[in-house]
C-alpha cells in the first residue's frame, strides 16, 4: 500500500502574518493565494475557515463545499491554538473563559486553556475550541480584564497549530497537500 498517496480534496498552508484569507483585496494587499501555485486560485481551492491577517498557523483548503461546511460547523471538530496574551492571564480567567462570556458577538468560549509559559507581563497558552466565530479569541481575551491594571486582556500572537487530529508539520510560507491517510482521520470523525 502507499503511504504516500496525496489528497486530491484537501492542502494545507502554514499562513504568515500580515496575508489576507480572500481571494482579492480592493486594496491591493498580499492575500493567501500569493503563497499557493496559481491553480490553487484558477480551480476554486476555497479556504476552511478564517484566520486574521495578524494571525498565523494552519490553515485548510478544499474545492468541495460539504467537507468546508463539516470542518466549520460548530461542535464538529477541535482547533488549537498557541497565544501570546498581552496581561497577566490567572486561573480565574482561565475558568471564566471555559464556562464562557457573553459578548457583543454572543457567548464565547474554549473548552480548555493551558498556561505553557510567561515573560514579562505575557502569558503563553495553549487554547482549544470547537467553535470558530470571527476573532473568536481575540475577543474572549478582550472580554477579560487584567486584574493589575484593570485594561482588557489582549491577544499579541495567535498561531492555529491543529485541526481535529492533524497538527501542522510544514514551514511558515509553505503548503502542502494532505495525505490520503490524514485526509481520511480528519474526515472520519465528522457528522
Amino acid at each position: 500500500m502507499n503511504h504516500t498517496l496525496a489528497s486530491k480534496k484537501l492542502l494545507v498552508l502554514n499562513k504568515p502574518k500580515g496575508y489576507l484569507v480572500t481571494r482579492s483585496d480592493d486594496l491591493g494587499r498580499k492575500t493567501v493565494y500569493d503563497l499557493l501555485p496559481p491553480w490553487a486560485y484558477n480551480k476554486g481551492w476555497m479556504p476552511i475557515g478564517r484566520l486574521d491577517l495578524e494571525s498565523k498557523g494552519m490553515l485548510l483548503f478544499t474545492t468541495e463545499g460539504n467537507i468546508s461546511h463539516a470542518l466549520t460547523k460548530p461542535g464538529s471538530c477541535i482547533k488549537v491554538y498557541e497565544v501570546w496574551v498581552r496581561g497577566h492571564v490567572r486561573d480565574t480567567h482561565m475558568s471564566q473563559a471555559r464556562k464562557g462570556i457573553m459578548t457583543p458577538q454572543g457567548l464565547l468560549k474554549a473548552l480548555s486553556i493551558e498556561k505553557i509559559g510567561t515573560g514579562g507581563a505575557k502569558t503563553k497558552l495553549r487554547v482549544t475550541i470547537n467553535e470558530g466565530k470571527n476573532r473568536h479569541i481575540r475577543r474572549l481575551f478582550g472580554a477579560l480584564k487584567d486584574q493589575k491594571f484593570g485594561t482588557p486582556l489582549k491577544v499579541l500572537r495567535l498561531n492555529r497549530t491543529t485541526i481535529g487530529n492533524f497538527e501542522l508539520d510544514i514551514e511558515l510560507g509553505n503548503w502542502r497537500f494532505l495525505s490520503s491517510e490524514e485526509e481520511k482521520a480528519l474526515l472520519q470523525n465528522l457528522g
